[in-house]
């Protein structure tokens, strides 16, 4: 049986990754994952809102309550619209910085959605592409 060769990185290291930080060499088969699995999206958003948390000690900031919630909700609004923006550019810009090509990310993507691909366009196919009968 082949072992799992994937190591998660600890709390700390996912942190820094999160961040924008290198992983070392050990969990560069995790990372490929975090960055290609069914959830990679979410994963994302979940990075994203760990970078912006810092942005909630303005909270603490003196003056009304109202205005520092809506300055920091303003600034969250902001900061996931312009992550999700740039969703693919900072997930391939990742495993990069992880020592795969290019485009890796993008490509394992699509040759796991190859085969549901597959199957929706025969049926497609089957219900609208059928020859009327004569």
């Amino acid at each position: 049986m082949v072992a799992d060769r994937r190591i998660r990185p600890n709390p700390v290291q996912w942190i820094w990754y999160a961040f924008g930080g290198r992983l070392p060499e050990r969990c560069r088969e995790w990372v490929l994952q975090d960055i290609t699995c069914r959830t990679w999206v979410l994963r994302h958003l979940a990075r994203s809102l760990v970078q912006i948390s810092p942005g909630l000690l303005f909270l603490l900031l003196p003056g009304p309550f109202w205005i520092r919630a809506m300055s920091v909700l303003g600034g969250v609004i902001l900061a996931v619209w312009y992550s999700m923006s740039y969703l693919e550019h900072t997930s391939e810009y990742r495993l990069v910085k992880h020592g795969y090509p290019l485009g890796t990310g993008k490509e394992v993507r699509e040759q796991a959605r190859a085969a549901v691909r597959a199957q929706r366009a025969q049926r497609y196919a089957e219900l609208y592409r059928h020859q009327p009968e004569q």
